[in-house]
């Protein structure tokens, strides 16, 4: 995920990047998001990096934004859908996946 946010920071330099994780690393999705708005940030868009839709992306994350969002009144916090539910993701895999 560094490494995706490094080349996101490398191609859109304009664009501020954190990266948060959900269990077992840090930083979590609330501390990853204060940083970000400690620097003046009023939108956040959360990408999850997951190929499938499952518990978290479902449940887990939705709670996450909800707590943040009551926290934080003047943030935007947007839900972006599962990366790997992007048909760009889906050919790339398949293509790899063919060699």
């Amino acid at each position: 995920m560094r490494a995706v946010a490094t080349r996101m920071q490398q191609q859109h330099p304009h664009i501020p990047v954190a990266c948060a994780y959900l269990e077992m690393m840090a930083p979590d999705l609330a501390s990853a998001s204060e940083g970000l708005i400690a620097t003046g940030i009023r939108h956040i868009s959360v990408v999850p990096m997951f190929l499938g839709v499952g518990r978290h992306a479902r449940h887990d994350l939705p709670l996450l934004l909800q707590a943040l969002r009551e926290r934080h009144g003047q943030v935007r916090f947007d839900l972006k859908a599962a990366i790997g539910e992007d048909q760009r993701v889906l050919e790339l895999l398949a293509a790899i996946a063919a060699e």
